[in-house]
């Protein structure tokens, strides 16, 4: 018969049991957040899935719809819109207008173009690229004509584009005119001075960095580019001269001073031919009252993709920032 000898022990040490406890825990505790994330990757899959599905669906309803050029199958008036700033970066840069233009001026049953502006100004460049492209366009087909319409404001580069059209209609209450050339910035020579920073500038040319806001301007740079801006200006004022003829008000010493007008006050010195909408323009100046919208619009499927793709970004890169840091939670 065997006698078991009584040590005391009932089984594992308090120590030892808590250990495994806390590994049980652990284990359960990486099992439960291992299966959260896999259902929200599974969740995150899922709606990308449906997204694409419905952007396909979206492409292909578009791409039935055609160019997205409403044209009228008859005579009409073609519509040309010049929105906001005028830069090559906006959506009223020199090559989306001048694309608009051409395709409205070329279709057949467009009885005229309708500029319609409203816009503060912008790049005289860009301005200018639209003025010329109009002008051209004009000369390929004498028999259209191109007004301008100006809405709230058609001011500097938005003024100077509208002088290239054949007649120019605005509201009583528009902005018009702002004939003139300006160019801005920052001094901050003697607040570098007083925090105690040293400016190193090394250039090749002893003028290169004269723009610079944390160096004084010298006279004779300041005279330089004072010159830069009246030449800019004079070719403003030359091709509103151009385009307006001897309807302009000369006798006003304040015409090309860089004021801006009311459109009452814009007829009474030339710098438009009537008072009227887009609206107006077709209906009784131009003789068709259907209205066909040519701009050059930004294509919705790529604006849906392209917001998509930041959303995507963003839902993945937090997804990998809670998967690789869940201590962050």
């Amino acid at each position: 018969m065997t006698q078991r000898v009584e040590d005391g022990s009932h089984g594992p040490s308090r120590p030892e049991s808590e250990k495994e406890w806390r590994l049980i825990q652990r284990v359960v505790t990486e099992s439960v957040s291992e299966q959260r994330r896999s259902r929200r990757w599974g969740i995150f899959f899922k709606l990308l899935t449906f997204v694409y599905l419905f952007m396909i669906f979206f492409a292909v309803r578009f791409s039935m719809s055609g160019s997205g050029i409403n044209v009228a199958p008859g005579e009409h008036t073609a519509i040309v819109d010049i929105e906001g700033v005028i830069m090559a970066s906006e959506s009223a840069s020199a090559d989306r207008v001048i694309t608009a233009l051409r395709a409205a001026f070329e279709a057949p049953d467009a009885k005229a173009v309708v500029i319609r502006i409203n816009s503060p100004g912008g790049s005289p460049v860009q301005a200018g690229y639209i003025y010329d492209e109009i002008r051209r366009l004009r000369g390929e087909h004498p028999d259209k004509q191109a007004y301008a319409v100006i809405v709230d404001i058609g001011a500097s580069g938005g003024y100077y584009i509208a002088a290239a059209a054949d007649m120019i209609y605005a509201d009583k209450a528009s902005l018009v005119g702002s004939i003139g050339v300006t160019a801005t910035g920052f001094g901050f020579v003697e607040a570098i001075e007083k925090l105690g920073v040293e400016r190193r500038v090394f250039t090749a040319g002893a003028h290169k960095a004269f723009l610079d806001p944390f160096i004084p301007v010298k006279p004779y740079e300041r005279e330089l580019w004072e010159d830069v801006l009246q030449t800019t200006h004079q070719q403003f004022i030359e091709q509103v001269r151009k385009g307006r003829g001897d309807r302009l008000a000369d006798d006003n010493e304040l015409l090309y001073s860089g004021v801006i007008w009311s459109g009452e006050q814009a007829l009474d010195l030339g710098l438009i031919d009537g008072l009227g909408s887009s609206s107006y323009v077709a209906r009784e100046i131009i003789g068709a009252e259907e209205l066909v919208d040519y701009t050059l619009r930004e294509n919705p499927f790529e604006s849906l993709v392209g917001q998509l793709g930041v959303s995507i970004g963003k839902g993945i890169s937090a997804l990998f920032v809670e998967q690789s840091f869940p201590q962050l939670r």
